[in-house]
């Protein structure tokens, strides 16, 4: 067997396509001891060159380097968590409006029909990784359980580390994994081959479609069945969607207010975002001349964060977008990408202070210590509370004073005592309060 040197330093296997995970003339029980190997030296933090580590040779790139990424994630190998991102009716609704319902009825007929019949399962997920349906065999659907690869769990590479439906997604590439080739040791015990599905007519990632069960899954025939069945998916999409008198909503919005987590919603399709995503798209969206990786270091982080670090979120962040969104030197969109910051903007900017509160829902990013957001945040804030001091309006006074940003504002609790009737039962309510402001605030 020969290798070659890759840029991680390692010496890995080259035998063929990387995508394909076990191949005919492999000895199974030699392969999952060499794996598994290799497996226990990475998590005990060795990383040698296969000169000392001959296990290595028996470790794939597009494994390694997702082995790499999980542990940088932070991903736990021993914590695999139960808990599911959506359940009950919020789960019901979600998939029923999502593009994989429209190739579904394919899916089930090209997989999920014989799946059953060989005790293997069945998966369909959003582009985030997120679970939406599970089917196949009741007894491997039972012992799927103790790994939490249920319908509703989040199943993306940065959540539970290397997998085909998550790691698939991750590369927008079809890929498979075998036993101990798996991030987590809960997953070790199965195989699993999965390929992403695109919106025809855009390109975006919509989500996955994977084959989850024993060694055979990761042969390389179920691999070209998934890529296959992709086929005829996007295939079904496209006709769906060409004959739709209603074409699916393009628009993508950043939505980075309140305490919710932030969010990407993107023809019809809401993406949640880690922090630090959403910051970057913020920032660039506000900046649309484009940044220096210099520049947005300093404005993600005020003690000098690692451009270099910028350049690889930069990196996970084209891939979220696509290819073709992102721009380099500078960092620039290259796309449209409206934001619920820029909502409120156009609200105050026609003078509408009434609208520009209903699109608040709360400040931006409230759990950011990024300066650059931080300013962001200050200066909407700023903005929208000089609108309502203007206006004056008792309603919008009672909102703001009862909202965060306004449960200790002295001048907007003033303001709205001055809107109320002096008889009114309120009046003495927001009187006492600002008693208290008072008090407190020592003015």
């Amino acid at each position: 067997m020969t290798g070659k040197r890759e840029g991680n330093g390692l010496n890995t296997t080259s035998r063929g396509n990387p995508w394909v995970a076990v191949r005919p003339d492999d000895d199974l029980t030699q392969l999952t001891q060499r794996v598994s190997s290799a497996h226990r030296s990475f998590l005990e933090g060795v990383d040698l060159m296969p000169t000392l580590r001959p296990e290595y040779y028996s470790v794939r790139p597009v494994v390694l380097d997702s082995w790499r990424r999980s542990r940088s994630n932070g991903v736990n190998p021993d914590d695999f968590g139960d808990g599911v991102d959506l359940d009950g009716l919020d789960l019901q609704r979600y998939r029923s409006a999502h593009p994989t319902a429209l190739i579904r009825p394919v899916v089930r007929k090209l997989l999920v029909e014989d799946a059953a019949e060989a005790g293997l399962l069945v998966a369909i997920s959003d582009a985030e990784g997120r679970l939406l349906w599970v089917e196949g065999d009741s007894k491997a659907k039972d012992r799927a359980l103790a790994m939490n690869f249920v319908e509703g769990a989040d199943w993306s590479e940065d959540r539970v580390g290397t997998n085909a439906p998550g790691t698939a997604l991750a590369l927008d590439h079809h890929v498979q994994f075998f036993g101990a080739e798996h991030f987590s040791r809960a997953v070790h015990d199965w195989s699993c081959s999965a390929a992403p599905v695109h919106d025809p007519l855009t390109g975006q990632i919509i989500g996955a479609i994977d084959i989850t069960g024993g060694p055979r899954v990761a042969a390389v025939e179920v691999l070209s069945l998934i890529r296959a069945t992709v086929l005829a998916a996007e295939s079904e999409l496209r006709l769906h969607l060409l004959n739709s008198p209603e074409p699916l909503d393009t628009t993508t919005q950043l939505r980075v207010l309140g305490s919710d987590r932030p969010s990407l919603t993107r023809g019809g399709e809401r993406i949640r975002l880690s922090q630090r995503h959403a910051e970057i798209l913020l920032l660039l969206a506000d900046h649309p001349e484009g940044l220096s990786a210099d520049h947005l270091a300093m404005l993600l982080d005020e003690s000098e964060l690692d451009p270099v670090t910028v350049r690889a979120e930069l990196s996970r962040v084209r891939k979220l977008l696509g290819v073709n969104s992102l721009g380099s030197r500078p960092y620039r969109l290259l796309m449209e990408l409206d934001t619920d910051v820029n909502e409120v903007r156009r609200a105050l900017g026609r003078g509408d202070a009434a609208a520009a509160m209903r699109a608040y829902p709360g400040p931006i990013l409230p759990r950011s210590l990024a300066p650059g957001i931080t300013e962001l945040r200050t200066e909407l804030r700023g903005c929208l509370r000089a609108a309502l001091l203007t206006a004056g309006d008792r309603r919008l006074l009672g909102q703001w004073t009862s909202s965060v940003d306004g449960r200790d504002d002295v001048a907007a609790w003033t303001a709205y005592l001055a809107s109320l009737d002096r008889q009114s039962s309120m009046y003495a309510q927001v009187k006492s309060k600002l008693a208290l402001l008072d008090r407190r605030l020592g003015i």
